[in-house]
């Protein structure tokens, strides 16, 4: 596999932009899984909000197919910046995750890639989102004497941060139960950052209204199902199976399956229950849920908790760390985590829960969510960025 790039806005040959702009020259390294892209599509997103702040972007990822559906519409939350989007060739040419060997074979053509890109860019600063594409940008931003941060999104820190955080001026962690004894100011608590559209539904009418937006009877609650950027086979094998009852029930479904995995879905003929491969407008879907069912990745916790939205979690527990065991509970009571092996079990339990049986506890576990994330974390992030990029 050999090292690709796309050239989304604004850049000239060789990735130089074509007229001299004014604002923060950024790059950053995220790919993979949708955890190691989302927060950095948000910060962009609060960035070009705040005024169009971006001078130049370049974008390092793994090339799996997860980041070219996830970053396609990347030139959209920048503003006018010149944007590029560079594919580091880490993984075999039979796909998957590299092996640690074959990573340390790859890392230094790859290193010597960034340091070409970095340099091209003119690049001010480094964000890394974790993951095992961040190594050769660390390297090679260390290299060139450019400033490091990294974004620990998760509550329990992945390895690729801890070997890497030596090399970096700031990391940045989303939830408290991270951050390491004596980490000073290099360590800071940030909050996970979330897109300035997730706002919390306030009430029942904006609920009702995001509902006909998607296109859902608003005389029905909505389940919304989200097994990450992947899908998860469990969670649509049961719903599959216990789709029809819910909806005969009076449920309405939007079921997010994964991509190639339409198959996975409830072959139900019915204007309340819809399958997709991924969704687009993940803050309208979280603003008409009355729930969400969910895999317990950092950003899907960030995003409900933003919105208030309660939540029935599925952890992945074929993880060495369990960390989406432990993403869940930060949010406390803002949500019920449900084993993977009892899901099919507790489905039966969604219509009095959803329903006026269920109301209380559901006000209950908004309530509870109110408390979980700050508001400002993205501009936090953002503003510490700007320092480091101005050698403060």
């Amino acid at each position: 596999m050999s090292s690709t790039a796309t050239i989304l806005a604004g850049v000239g040959p060789g990735g130089l932009a074509t007229e001299e702009r004014t604002g923060l020259r950024i790059a950053i390294s995220g790919g993979g899984t949708g955890g190691h892209i989302v927060p950095g599509l948000h910060l962009l997103e609060h960035l070009r909000e705040s005024g169009g702040g971006l001078g130049d972007l370049v974008w390092f990822g793994s090339g799996r197919g997860v980041e070219e559906r996830v970053l396609k519409h990347l030139d959209g939350r920048t503003g006018p910046a010149p944007v590029e989007v560079l594919s580091l060739a880490l993984e075999p040419r039979s796909g998957g995750a590299p092996s640690w060997m074959g990573l340390a074979v790859r890392t230094a053509p790859s290193v010597q890639r960034v340091r070409q890109a970095l340099r091209e860019h003119r690049t001010q600063v480094v964000l890394g989102l974790g993951g095992y594409v961040t190594a050769p940008v660390a390297l090679a931003a260390k290299s060139l004497g450019i400033p490091m941060a990294l974004l620990e999104i998760n509550s329990v820190v992945g390895k690729a941060n801890q070997w890497l955080s030596p090399l970096c001026q700031r990391v940045y962690h989303a939830w408290e139960e991270t951050l390491p004894a004596g980490g000073g100011q290099r360590h800071l608590h940030m909050g996970p950052p979330v897109s300035p559209r997730l706002e919390p539904t306030d009430g029942e009418p904006s609920r009702s209204a995001a509902k006909r937006r998607l296109g859902f009877d608003v005389g029905r609650p909505l389940l919304v199902v989200l097994g990450g950027s992947q899908g998860a086979q469990a969670i649509n094998l049961a719903l599959a199976a216990g789709s029809g009852t819910l909806v005969e029930k009076g449920i309405s479904i939007l079921h997010q399956v994964g991509p190639g995995k339409m198959d996975q879905a409830a072959g139900l003929k019915s204007k309340s229950y819809r399958a997709v491969e991924y969704v687009d407008k993940m803050h309208r879907a979280l603003r008409a849920a009355d729930l969400v069912l969910c895999r317990g990745g950092a950003s899907t916790m960030a995003e409900v908790a933003a919105v208030q939205t309660p939540a029935w979690v599925v952890p992945y527990t074929h993880h060495r760390d369990n960390h989406q065991m432990h993403n869940a509970q930060q949010l406390g009571d803002g949500v019920r985590v449900v084993p993977e092996s009892t899901l099919a079990d507790v489905l039966p339990e969604l219509p009095g829960f959803m329903g006026e049986r269920g109301a209380a506890e559901r006000e209950r576990m908004r309530r509870a969510l109110r408390r979980c994330v700050p508001r400002n974390a993205a501009r936090l992030i953002l503003d510490d960025l700007e320092r480091l990029a101005n050698g403060l």
